[in-house]
């Protein structure tokens, strides 16, 4: 973990009360988490060197400093398989309040899981695991365990999840990688031992895990 660079992200962020998804993911990468390949581009003409990197199908997210949550403005557009309809997104997120660039990456697949922690006032930082996606808030399938977390911690989490199964193999589909999602939550709660009282939130939703691994879909980290 690359502490230095950590604080420094959080001290440039500050003044903004939250750190953007593109820092976020820096600091979560920083943190030795697995987080895909992704660029931001600041103008129209950067998307296609971006795309030819990157690769289709791309996931496109407005950066902006006026918007925390990105679906609620339709800021956020996946599937995006070529580039006239990459420079159409562009265009249409340039449009919304706060725009600074748009973030590109690869698309990720598997169970959706949400990843969160906070700062207790009596245990300091603790650490949540859930099922996620668009049906968090339906499900409430979730377990907190207080920072930092042991691999005996992490596996007790997943068996006291109700959807435990899509992880297992649900149907026939092949198991998630569960080694990776034990280191995962291992360094996210490091990662939030380290951040202390400097955050109120952070959030990873959805953490893609598959049989490949698991991968860093979507980060938010509100400051304090």
């Amino acid at each position: 973990m690359d502490k230095a660079a950590i604080h420094r992200i959080i001290d440039s962020s500050q003044k903004h009360g939250w750190v953007f998804e593109p820092q976020a993911k820096e600091i979560l990468r920083l943190a030795d988490l697995p987080v895909p390949e992704f660029s931001v581009v600041k103008t129209i003409e950067e998307c296609e060197p971006a795309a030819d990197l990157l690769g289709y199908p791309l996931a496109a997210k407005v950066v902006s400093a006026e918007i925390i949550h990105k679906t609620e403005l339709k800021g956020v557009v996946v599937n995006i398989d070529n580039l006239a309809l990459l420079k159409q997104v562009f265009a249409g997120f340039a449009k919304l309040p706060g725009f600074l660039g748009v973030l590109l990456e690869g698309m990720s697949s598997g169970v959706e899981l949400i990843v969160g922690s906070k700062v207790d006032h009596q245990f300091g930082p603790v650490v949540l695991l859930g099922i996620g996606g668009t049906g968090v808030e339906i499900y409430r399938d979730s377990v907190i365990c207080m920072a930092p977390l042991t691999a005996d911690d992490v596996a007790q989490m997943i068996e006291g999840l109700k959807g435990r199964r899509l992880l297992e193999g649900y149907r026939g589909a092949t198991p998630a990688d569960l080694d990776s999602l034990i280191d995962t939550l291992i360094k996210f709660s490091l990662l939030s031992m380290e951040l202390g009282n400097r955050f109120e939130s952070m959030d990873i939703n959805p953490l893609f895990c598959s049989h490949h691994g698991c991968f860093v879909a979507d980060a938010r980290i509100m400051l304090t």
